[in-house]
């Protein structure tokens, strides 16, 4: 089965005072429970109609795409029918999965505009970079000049009217001598422009609890990925609420991180299907966390 790392590479001020958080946080109560499409990845070039239309009827409303391709849209769908696909099944993109090793090698920024076109199709509000090949990040140097690459996307995006978004793996908490490449990111990049979209799941077990980056950079996780942890397996993912992962906790700081969105995601480990799956963990967020 093919992993996220798999497919990109093959798709080419907090103080002692109050905290002053952005007008758009809320509580996630309010919020929609969204799909990160990537769980279907094996399903969906097969029957991406059917598949929606499962999608919806598991109680989503929201998706975040992945491998968008200016030639085959989404699996075989222009950006448009993809668009009318999701309202005719009560569905929302609001954030889209894209590569972006090319932009920062090279300055190419073909990739990024046209997935900043077909956001702006979609009505989504951001445009997310899903990996960084590890060819562009070998050192403290290189995340200082992605979080550079990343502040001139984002004023791309933002000329747009989209967000711009950066999604973590583990590796970007790894020590690069007193810091890491996430702090990095984080300290070097315009919080009004680039916004981060947390996988609770990595987060948790590179040793980082979300708690505490919400708390010291509040309102700059705006999307998250809830991503559970299978128990005595860490390796594997599990529906949610089914593993190791405090959940409520996590969402207990839903103001702080500045949260608009957040995505069910589950790579492995399906209880029987990824249909099956998705439904389980759906029904346990709206039961259980909002």
């Amino acid at each position: 089965m093919s992993t996220r790392r798999t497919f990109i590479k093959q798709a080419g001020v907090a103080g002692a005072g109050t905290l002053l958080l952005p007008s758009f946080a809320c509580s996630a109560a309010q919020k929609a429970v969204g799909l990160q499409l990537y769980t279907l990845r094996d399903l969906l070039p097969k029957d991406v109609k059917g598949i929606i239309g499962r999608v919806a009827a598991a109680g989503y409303k929201e998706v975040e795409t992945y491998g968008f391709d200016p030639k085959t849209g989404f699996w075989g769908l222009s950006v448009k029918d993809f668009k009318s696909l999701l309202t005719d099944n009560g569905l929302q993109a609001v954030s889209g999965h894209m590569g972006f090793d090319s932009y920062i090698e090279s300055g190419n920024s073909d990739e990024l505009k046209a997935n900043i076109e077909a956001m702006r199709t979609l009505d989504a509000n951001y445009v997310t970079v899903a990996w960084l090949g590890e060819q562009v990040r070998k050192s403290a140097d290189d995340f200082k000049k992605i979080a550079a690459k990343f502040n001139e996307a984002a004023r791309l995006a933002k000329a747009s009217g989209l967000g711009f978004a950066y999604h973590n793996h583990d590796f970007e908490f790894h020590k690069l001598g007193d810091t890491t490449g996430y702090d990095i990111m984080l300290g070097e990049t315009d919080p009004q422009l680039v916004k981060f979209e947390l996988d609770l799941y990595w987060a948790v077990r590179s040793g980082n609890h979300p708690s505490k980056l919400f708390a010291a950079h509040p309102g700059r996780f705006p999307m998250w990925h809830v991503k559970d942890m299978a128990k005595g397996k860490p390796q594997d993912n599990t529906e949610i609420g089914h593993g190791d992962i405090d959940f409520k906790a996590i969402f207990s700081k839903s103001r702080e991180a500045g949260l608009e969105h957040f995505f069910v995601e589950q790579e492995s480990n399906y209880q029987p299907t990824e249909l099956d799956s998705i439904k389980t963990s759906c029904n346990y967020i709206k039961s259980n966390l909002i």
